[in-house]
């Protein structure tokens, strides 16, 4: 496993993966080294990153791989889905999945999406618009948002 710590506007971010697949990206109190080899992929990540901060990215090219439960990822790739400056909801996630009791285990994988920004659990909300958990604090989760929304143009809504 190999990684990369670098300093983001809402501070730092370290980036884990192979030198095929990003596995997991995680904010940090204080920089970390990075490894001694870093991979490509790695570096594309961090320039991807880097780009959305900017407002000059949407969408990311760089391939994932994450951890997780056959539930999880097929949670996951449905964060995938949410487009720049949209939000969702647990409920309506659980509905897209043709399984709407499964808001709760919904809320659950969400908040153990190892690949936070790049699989956007940040465009989670409460479905009254209110801002939920997220891991990396709730600030970090508004930041986010107001990101997306000034730089489509337009507040965050559901889809």
């Amino acid at each position: 496993m190999y990684s990369l710590c670098f300093q983001s506007p809402i501070g730092f971010i370290e980036i884990k993966g192979t030198p095929e697949a990003i596995t997991s990206t995680s904010f940090l109190e204080e920089s970390r080294p990075s490894s001694g080899i870093v991979p490509a992929v790695l570096l594309q990540c961090q320039k991807e990153l880097e780009e959305y901060f900017e407002g000059k990215r949407k969408d990311f090219d760089v391939p994932l791989a994450p951890s997780g439960t056959a539930f999880q990822k097929q949670v996951w790739n449905e964060l995938l889905k949410i487009g720049y400056g949209n939000t969702t909801s647990y409920i309506a996630i659980a509905k897209k999945m043709n399984n709407p009791g499964a808001v709760r285990a919904v809320g659950l994988a969400n908040g153990k999406n190892p690949i936070g920004v790049i699989i956007p659990c940040h465009r989670v909300i409460g479905e009254d618009g209110s801002l939920t958990g997220y891991a990396g604090g709730l600030w970090r989760k508004k930041w986010l948002l107001d990101l997306e929304g000034n730089a489509s143009g337009n507040a965050p809504t559901l889809f």
